[in-house]
């Protein structure tokens, strides 16, 4: 790891913000991102060395980030998304029963016996993707309410599942990772809400912003570690301590000026160094040596998008339903475990995250029939 590595990630990373520029492509930054990782990683030039353990933990370092800020995007403070709770719950429910029926078909058409893992692949949703879209888009009402909350469940359950359908044998453990990180969130929850009623979260920003301490940036970051050492310790991704971190930070209500620093210590360094280090860990040269998981990452791509487009039989639109189907995190975090343990076939890393990009592909096709339609739902409510 050097500065001539760090350079050329963040010079190649502006392809992502190159891409997204004109609106009418509807391009998320990632895409850009995570070519650029493509065209100098692994599958292309071999610029960047992946397996560099500095620039790994860097990488991990903004995957705890994106979660983070990914958490600090769900509205917990407003009435309207606690109503739609119940809403989100249910269309989230009604797509783990599509995903379990075509994960176990997947899986037993490809001869792999990874039908769990496929159940949660299917079912997830990428709250650091879908979040910041919704976000960027200025989309608003009711179904973008309960379009959030669906995500932000079905996204918690598959961080919480991924470990325990990928390896069986650690379940146990995984799970117990899993709820201390969950209750370490809570008490960290209780103890903000707590500040912030007495007051002392008022003093301590009025400290800050005179003397320029940036206090708060600087205890959130120590906060997000010690939880993120807390989840690699007990065998449970960084990306549940992020987001764990960041829903109680929303619940509690994060200042404007911590938000903007974080927006640009996320997305200014770590996030765009995290996609492009994913873009180039990527082996899709294996795909070409095992045609077969072209075919995998292909249907579990198109799986995803009909699991989650089920949840237009309960009243949320196609579009917001495509929406919902673009995945991330669970999919990278597969990806690093299996191949850790050494569990998945070959090529079938690289599977997993082919199926990804497809449905991230639609997503950024769906989020330019969602916006009109926002607009127009939003039109007639105002007539």
């Amino acid at each position: 790891m050097d500065f001539r590595t760090l350079a050329i990630i963040s010079v190649i990373a502006l392809l992502g913000p190159l891409l997204a520029t004109p609106r009418r492509w509807n391009i998320p930054v990632v895409i850009g991102q995570l070519a650029a990782g493509v065209i100098v990683g692994r599958t292309g030039f071999g610029l960047i060395d992946t397996s560099d353990p500095t620039l790994t933990f860097l990488a991990d370092i903004g995957f705890a980030l994106i979660m983070f800020v990914a958490g600090t995007h769900v509205p917990l403070r407003t009435g309207a998304i606690r109503s739609a709770l119940s809403a989100g719950l249910l269309r989230a429910i009604l797509v783990t029963v599509a995903a379990s029926a075509l994960g176990v078909a997947i899986a037993l058409i490809f001869g792999t016996h990874h039908a769990p893992l496929y159940i949660v692949l299917l079912a997830s949703s990428s709250a650091a993707l879908v979040l910041p879209l919704i976000h960027s888009l200025g989309l608003r009402g009711r179904s973008v309410l309960e379009l959030t909350a669906q995500v932000a469940i079905a996204d918690i359950a598959a961080i919480v599942a991924l470990p325990l359908a990928i390896d069986p044998p650690n379940a146990s453990r995984a799970a117990l990772g899993a709820a201390a990180v969950a209750v370490l969130a809570v008490i960290i929850y209780i103890v903000l809400a707590r500040l912030e009623r007495n007051g002392s979260r008022i003093k301590l920003h009025k400290l800050s912003a005179n003397r320029k301490f940036a206090l708060e940036l600087r205890i959130q970051l120590a906060i997000l570690f010690a939880l993120s050492a807390v989840a690699v310790f007990s065998h449970v991704s960084v990306m549940l301590a992020g987001f764990a971190f960041g829903l109680a930070v929303a619940a509690v209500g994060e200042p404007r000026r911590l938000a903007r620093q974080l927006f640009a210590l996320a997305d200014g360094f770590f996030g765009p160094l995290f996609f492009v280090w994913l873009g180039a860990s990527l082996a899709l040269r294996d795909l070409g040596d095992h045609p077969q998981m072209i075919a995998l990452g292909l249907a579990l791509g198109v799986a995803t998008l009909l699991t989650h487009a089920t949840s237009r039989a309960l009243g949320l639109p196609l579009s917001f339903g495509l929406l919902s189907a673009a995945q991330l995190g669970v999919p990278i975090a597969a990806a690093t475990i299996g191949t850790q343990l050494h569990v998945l076939a070959p090529g079938e890393a690289a599977a997993l995250l082919l199926g990804a990009l497809v449905t991230i592909a639609v997503t950024a096709v769906a989020s330019g029939w969602a916006k009109p339609r926002a607009a127009s739902v939003s039109g007639l409510k105002a007539a």
